[in-house]
């Protein structure tokens, strides 16, 4: 397990989710959006946090599907794909953590989801992403 500070984890989340909107947005593979955000970053971050980054838009995307499904059932009213796209990142993120980064505490889970989601989208998306993870907390037992 990578270990190291929380200031780190939350910059290693800020490149997960940049390099989550390049795969979406930009429609480039995984492999491309990682080999491309690193050189271009303009602060530095530690090699485990990049570790830790990486390993969040992998597995992000490779559970795409299910982020997607418990994201469906629980934003009432909302199709997945007619969301905000960084609020629709934001929550596959979370999701990703949720459910395969046991370590992650679900409250450190979503308050992280709650910052991404008032720096990069606004301050209007913080209590839908905030409610739609709560729900999918309790779905999944996580505490």
């Amino acid at each position: 397990m990578i270990t190291f500070d929380g200031a780190a984890r939350h910059q290693a989340r800020e490149a997960a989710l940049q390099m989550l909107y390049q795969w979406e947005v930009g429609r480039v593979s995984v492999h491309e959006a990682i080999a491309t955000y690193w050189p271009s970053r303009d602060e530095a971050i530690s090699e485990d946090a990049q570790v830790f980054a990486d390993g969040l838009v992998r597995g992000t995307v490779e559970h795409v599907k299910e982020a997607d499904d418990l994201i469906a059932t629980h934003a009432r009213n909302w199709r997945v794909e007619r969301m905000a796209v960084i609020d629709r990142l934001v929550l596959r993120l979370a999701i990703h953590e949720l459910t395969r980064e046991p370590p992650t505490p679900a409250k450190v889970v979503i308050n992280e989801a709650i910052e991404l989601a008032r720096t990069f989208s606004g301050e209007e998306a913080v209590p839908f992403v905030n409610g739609v993870l709560d729900a999918v907390r309790k779905t999944v037992g996580k505490e």
